[in-house]
C-alpha cells in the first residue's frame, strides 16, 4: 500500500497536518475578526515611495534606510532586480530600484550598484524602460517630458459612449490615468542632487511596430504633442477642474485612491501640483494613509501595493469550515460578523455600466467602498451562506443580486466593471505596463458561478455563465488564469464551479481539466506553474512545485471526483511539506496584479488554500468509508 487513501496511519498524518493548519490560521486572527496576510510584491513600490516623499519634500533619513536596506536585500547576484521570487531580470524595475538606492547615498562606484548600472545598460538603458518608469524620471529631469506620449487631461470630456472615455479603463487603470493627466498637464521638474547618466545607452527609445491602430495613434500623438505646446487655456483649465474633481470625490476613507499603490501616488501627486498643500485634510489622508501599508521588520521597510482583508477573511472561513470547524466556532463567528460590517451599501463607477443596479456585494479591502468586486462577493457569499448569522441573509440576497447583475453581454464576469472589454485602450503609446480593461475572466467568472450554484440554481444568468465557462476552456484542456498564477490557478477555479452547477464529473469539459492536472503534475507530487507563462506558452502548467498551486490543483480534482494516485501524491506533497508551525514556505509569487506585468505573493494563500483541500480531502474520504 503506497497512497494516503489506502492507510489509516496515512490519514492520520493528514489530519495531524490539518489540525496543525487550523491552528495557525486561527492564531493568525486579528482581535476585530479578520485576517490580512501580507501582499509582498516588487521593490517598485518601495522605490516610487522614496521618490515620491522626494518630490513632496518630507522624505526622512529613517524612512530611506530602511527601505534601502530591503531593496538591497531584493537584489539578485547580477545586480538585477525582478517582478517575482526567481523571475528573469526586469529592467525597469532594476533603474528605479538603483535610482531609489542614490538617494540613499549608495555611490555609483559601489560593487552592487555598478553591477546594477552595467544590466540596466545591458538591457537597453532607460531609453528602453517602461513609460511609467520614464515619468518617474522626468519628474526630476532624467527624462523629458516631450519625448512621453500625451495623454492630456481633455479626456475627461469624452462623452461615456465614446471610445477612450475614462470609463473604457479598468478600475484600476482609470483611477491611475485621471491623476496622470494632471501630472503631465504641469509637466514638473524638481531636480535630484545626482543624475543618472551610468543607466544610459544613447540610443533611441523603442517604436512600437507600425501598423493598424498603432499608425493611427502614433499620428495621433504627434497632434496632441503640438496641442500640448499651446493649449486652450479655457478647455485646460476646465478639464483639469474636472479631473482634480473627480479624483477628490474617489478618496476612500483610509486616504488612499482605491486602496492600490498606482492611483494613490499619482493622486498624490495630481492634487500636490493643483495647490493642494500638504496639511490639507485630502493630503494629510492621503500620505498618512500610506503608514497602514507599510510593514518594518529586521529586512527594512516595505509597502504592499494592496491590501486583502475581506478576500482573505472570507477564504479563511471557508477553509475553517471545510476543515470541519463547527459553524458557532468564535473565529468563525467573529470574521462572518466583521464581512457583515463590510458590506458595501454605496453606488460606485461599476453604476455607470449598471445604472439601475442597487448596490451590494464586498470590496477587497479595509476601506474601498467605491469600487466592490464580483469576485469578493462571490467568496463572502460563498462563507456567509454557511453560517446562521444575525443578517446574513438580507445581506447575501443584496449581493448575490448585484453580483448577477454585473453580468457582461457576453454572459461571463469581469472583476470590477460590467462590459469593460473594449481593447482599443491597449493600443495607447502610454499602455506598455499592465492590464488596462477588465473584461471577463475563467477565475472570476468561476467564483461567480460556485455562488450562484448555491443560490440561485437553475437561474438565466447561472446558465449563461456556465455556457461562457465551457467556451473559455483552452485547447488543452486547462482554464487561463487572470487573477493568480495562471492555468493552475484558472483550472482549479473552473472545475469546482462547473461541478457545482451540476456538470458532471464525466463531461468532456471536466475530463479534459483532469488530464490536463495529471499530464501536468510534478515529480514530487505538488503542482506549480511560474508566473512567466504569461509571456511564454512554454512554461503553461511548469513550474516548482507550491502551496497553494498543489491546493488549487487538489480542489478541482476532488470536485471532479477523482480518488487517484495523483490526488494522493499531492495530499502527500502537503503534509511532507508542512512546517512544524502549521503552515507551509511559500517564496514563489502566486497572485496576479497585472498578466506579464506585476504579480503579489499572498502570504496567506500557503495556508487557506492547503486547508481547503486536506479538509475536502478528509471529508471525501471518511464519507466513502462510512458509505462502505
Amino acid at each position: 500500500m503506497t497512497t494516503l487513501e489506502t492507510t489509516q496511519s496515512g490519514l492520520a498524518t493528514a489530519e495531524h497536518a490539518l489540525k496543525a493548519a487550523c491552528d495557525h490560521l486561527i492564531g493568525l486572527r486579528s482581535p476585530e475578526g479578520w485576517w490580512k496576510g501580507e501582499l509582498q510584491t516588487n521593490v517598485t513600490m518601495d522605490a516610487e515611495d522614496l521618490l515620491l516623499r522626494q518630490f513632496l519634500g518630507i522624505r526622512t533619513e529613517q524612512d530611506t534606510a530602511e527601505a534601502a536596506r530591503w531593496i538591497r536585500s531584493e537584489q539578485r547576484a547580477d545586480g538585477t532586480w525582478a517582478n517575482f521570487h526567481e523571475g528573469p531580470a526586469d529592467l525597469s524595475t532594476t533603474i528605479e530600484a538603483y535610482a531609489a538606492l542614490r538617494l540613499a547615498g549608495d555611490p555609483p562606484e559601489a560593487e552592487h550598484m555598478r553591477a546594477a548600472a552595467g544590466q540596466v545598460r545591458a538591457m537597453g538603458g532607460i531609453e528602453a524602460s517602461r513609460v511609467f518608469t520614464r515619468i518617474w524620471l522626468a519628474l526630476f529631469g532624467e527624462w523629458s517630458w516631450r519625448d512621453l506620449p500625451v495623454v492630456p487631461p481633455e479626456l475627461m470630456f469624452l462623452p461615456r459612449w465614446f471610445p477612450l472615455n475614462i470609463y473604457d479603463w479598468g478600475c484600476w487603470a482609470r483611477q491611475t490615468i485621471v491623476p496622470m493627466t494632471v501630472v503631465m498637464a504641469h509637466r514638473p521638474v524638481r531636480g535630484l542632487p545626482f543624475e543618472l547618466p551610468e543607466l544610459r545607452t544613447g540610443r533611441a527609445p523603442r517604436r512600437a511596430a507600425r501598423g493598424g491602430w498603432e499608425t493611427v495613434f502614433q499620428a495621433l500623438d504627434k497632434v496632441l504633442h503640438r496641442y500640448e505646446r499651446h493649449p486652450s487655456p479655457v478647455l485646460r483649465r476646465t478639464a483639469l477642474r474636472r479631473a482634480v474633481g473627480w479624483v477628490v470625490a474617489r478618496q476612500e476613507a483610509d486616504g488612499s485612491w482605491g486602496g492600490i499603490q498606482p492611483p494613490w501616488v499619482y493622486s498624490i501627486l495630481a492634487l500636490h501640483l493643483s495647490g493642494y498643500d500638504l496639511d490639507h485634510p485630502v493630503m494629510r489622508r492621503a500620505i498618512g494613509g500610506l503608514d497602514r501599508f507599510t510593514i518594518r521588520d529586521e529586512r527594512g521597510r516595505r509597502l504592499e501595493a494592496c491590501q486583502s482583508p475581506v478576500w482573505d477573511t472570507a477564504l479563511a472561513i471557508n477553509a475553517l469550515l471545510d476543515a470541519g470547524t463547527p459553524a458557532d466556532h468564535p473565529a468563525v463567528t467573529a470574521a462572518a460578523d466583521w464581512l457583515l460590517r463590510e458590506e458595501v451599501t454605496t453606488a460606485g463607477d461599476w453604476a455607470v455600466r449598471r445604472p439601475g443596479l442597487a448596490p451590494g456585494g464586498w470590496a477587497f479591502e479595509f476601506d474601498n467602498d467605491g469600487y466592490p468586486d464580483t469576485d469578493d462577493t462571490s467568496e463572502v457569499v460563498l462563507a456567509l451562506r454557511r453560517l446562521d448569522r444575525p443578517g446574513a441573509r438580507p445581506a447575501i440576497e443584496r449581493g448575490v443580486r448585484w453580483m448577477a447583475g454585473m453580468a457582461s453581454a457576453d454572459g461571463g464576469f469581469g472583476a470590477f466593471d460590467a462590459d469593460n472589454d473594449r481593447t482599443l485602450c491597449t493600443r495607447l503609446p502610454f499602455c506598455d505596463f499592465g492590464a488596462v480593461i477588465d473584461p471577463p475572466s475563467a477565475d472570476v467568472t468561476a467564483h461567480v458561478v460556485e455562488a450562484l450554484a448555491k443560490e440561485r440554481p437553475g437561474s438565466p444568468v447561472l446558465r449563461r455563465g456556465v455556457v461562457w465557462l465551457l467556451k473559455a476552456q483552452e485547447e488543452d484542456g486547462s482554464w487561463f488564469g487572470r487573477w493568480g498564477a495562471n492555468h493552475v490557478y484558472g483550472t482549479g477555479a473552473a472545475v469546482p464551479a462547473l461541478v457545482a452547477a451540476g456538470v458532471r464529473p464525466g463531461h468532456s469539459s471536466v475530463r479534459r481539466a483532469v488530464s490536463w492536472l495529471e499530464r501536468h503534475q510534478n515529480d514530487d507530487g505538488g503542482w506549480g506553474e511560474d508566473l512567466r507563462s504569461y509571456r511564454d506558452p512554454a512554461w503553461i502548467g511548469r513550474g516548482a512545485s507550491t502551496a497553494s498551486q498543489t491546493a488549487w490543483a487538489l480542489l478541482a480534482l476532488l470536485a471532479a471526483g477523482e480518488r487517484s494516485p495523483a490526488v494522493d501524491k499531492g495530499v502527500r506533497w502537503l503534509v511532507e511539506r508542512q512546517r512544524p508551525d502549521g503552515t507551509w514556505d511559500e517564496p514563489y509569487f502566486t497572485g496576479t496584479g497585472f498578466p506579464g506585468d506585476f504579480y503579489l505573493n499572498y502570504h496567506l494563500y500557503r495556508l487557506v488554500f492547503p486547508i481547503s483541500a486536506l479538509g475536502r480531502y478528509l471529508r471525501r474520504d471518511a464519507a466513502g468509508q462510512e458509505s462502505s
